[in-house]
C-alpha cells in the first residue's frame, strides 16, 4: 500500500455551523474518513484589492487521494465562499494502521 494514496485537504469556513455541515457531508458520503474542525482562527489576506481580516474555522479533511476530485466538487457545491481555499497535501508517512483505517473507516 502506497502511503501517498492518502491526503489531507484543507479548507476554511466562515462559521462553526457551515464547518459542521461540510464535515458531516464529506464523512457521510464516504469521501473522507475523518474531518477535524479547528476552532476560530484569524485569517488576514487581500481580496479584490482590499486587506481583509476574518475569523474562520479550519477543516482538516483526511481521505484517500482518489477522492480528491469529488471532495473538490462537494466543497465547491457546499461552500459559501466565492473562492474557497481547497488545498490537498499528500500524506507521505503515517502510522500504518491509521492509514489502513483511512481506506475503510466503516470497518472498525
Amino acid at each position: 500500500m502506497s502511503q501517498s494514496a492518502h491526503q489531507i485537504v484543507f479548507t476554511t469556513c466562515p462559521d462553526p455551523a457551515i464547518a459542521e455541515q461540510i464535515a458531516q457531508a464529506l464523512v457521510a458520503e464516504g469521501l473522507a474518513a475523518c474531518v477535524n474542525i479547528l476552532p476560530a482562527m484569524r485569517s488576514i489576506y487581500t481580496w479584490k484589492g482590499k486587506m481583509e481580516s476574518t475569523t474562520e474555522h479550519l477543516l482538516l479533511i483526511k481521505s484517500q487521494t482518489r477522492h480528491y476530485p469529488a471532495i473538490q466538487d462537494r466543497l465547491r457545491a457546499l461552500h459559501p465562499y466565492e473562492l474557497p481555499e481547497i488545498i490537498a497535501v499528500p500524506i507521505t508517512h503515517g502510522l500504518p494502521d491509521y492509514l489502513a483505517w483511512l481506506n475503510h473507516p466503516d470497518k472498525n
